[in-house]
C-alpha cells in the first residue's frame, strides 16, 4: 500500500531526476505542439522548447493532436498540414532529431458526424482516432459517434476520461465505453493533483481497474512541460499503469484489422 499512499499523500523520498522517464512511452500520442492552431503552441519557438523537454523525458516520437472544435477551433486537415509542414521545417532548421507524425484531437460536437461520413478525418497511421467531449456536459452523441467511427473503420480513443466531472459517480459508463469498443487515453498529469482531487481519484481507479489503453501527456505549454516533470520525478509511472494494456509503443505497427490507407 505504501506506493498507493505516496500517491495521495506525497513522496518524501530523495527526489530523483526527470531524464528519460518516459521513454517507455515511446510515442506521446496527444499533445498540442502545432504551433498557432489552436490553445497550445502559438509559433515555432514554443514547439521547439516543449519538443526539447519531451526529448529530455526520453520522449523522440510525436503524434501532435490539435483540436477540431466547431466554432472555436475551426481545423481542417489541410490547416494541420501547414502547421505541421512549418515546424518539420524547423525542427531540420534546427537539426532536431524528433519524429513528428500529426492527427487531430476532435470535439463530439454537431459537425464531427459529418466530417466521419464524409471521410474528412485526419486520422491517426492504424486509423485511431482521439475524440473528447466537453467538460462541462456530457455528449449525448458519444455512443452514435463509437459506433459511426467503427463503420468507417476507425478506432476510437476517448481523450483524458477521468476529467469528466459528470462521470465520477458512475464507473459503469467507463465499462460500458470500453464495450462499446472505444479505448481510452490517460492524461498523465491527472495522476498529480494538476486537474483537481476528484480527477486524480477518477483516474488511480480507472488504473487499478485497468481500463487504459493509451497515455499522453496533452502538453499545451510549458507550465505542462514542468508539472510533467515533477510528477515523474516524484512517481515511478510506469511501475503504476503496469495493469493497463498501455499501447503507445505498439500502435503504429501494421495492424491488419485496419485496411483503410492513412495519408
Amino acid at each position: 500500500m505504501g506506493f498507493w499512499n505516496n500517491l495521495f499523500g506525497g513522496d518524501k523520498k530523495k527526489e530523483r531526476s526527470y531524464h528519460n522517464k518516459l521513454a517507455w512511452m515511446s510515442w506521446d500520442i496527444h499533445n498540442h505542439l502545432l504551433p498557432g492552431i489552436d490553445d497550445g503552441c502559438q509559433d515555432t519557438n514554443q514547439s521547439l522548447e516543449l519538443i526539447a523537454g519531451l526529448k529530455d523525458l526520453g520522449i523522440h516520437r510525436s503524434i501532435s493532436t490539435p483540436h477540431i472544435m466547431h466554432g472555436v477551433h475551426d481545423n481542417t486537415p489541410e490547416s494541420i498540414k501547414g502547421a505541421f509542414a512549418q515546424l518539420q521545417a524547423a525542427l531540420k532548421q534546427g537539426d532536431v532529431d524528433f519524429e513528428l507524425k500529426f492527427s487531430a484531437e476532435y470535439m463530439i460536437d454537431d459537425q464531427l458526424d459529418h466530417l466521419i461520413q464524409e471521410d474528412q478525418l485526419c486520422s491517426m497511421p492504424n486509423n485511431y482516432v482521439l475524440i473528447e467531449m466537453s467538460y462541462l456536459a456530457e455528449s449525448k452523441a458519444l455512443f452514435s459517434i463509437i459506433k459511426s467511427l467503427q463503420e468507417k473503420g476507425f478506432q476510437p480513443i476517448l481523450a483524458h476520461p477521468e476529467r469528466y466531472n459528470y462521470y465520477h459517480n458512475n464507473f459503469k459508463i467507463f465499462e460500458d465505453i470500453k464495450n462499446a469498443g472505444c479505448m481510452l487515453q490517460l492524461n498523465l498529469l491527472s495522476i498529480s493533483k494538476y486537474y483537481g482531487e476528484h480527477v486524480k481519484t477518477a483516474a488511480l481507479t480507472l488504473i487499478r481497474a485497468g481500463m487504459y489503453d493509451f497515455v499522453g501527456t496533452d502538453m499545451h505549454h510549458t507550465r505542462h512541460l514542468e508539472a510533467l516533470k515533477g510528477l515523474v520525478t516524484k512517481y515511478d509511472v510506469r511501475e503504476l499503469l503496469k495493469e493497463c494494456p498501455i499501447r503507445n509503443a505498439t500502435m503504429f505497427e501494421k495492424n491488419h484489422d485496419h485496411e483503410k490507407k492513412i495519408a
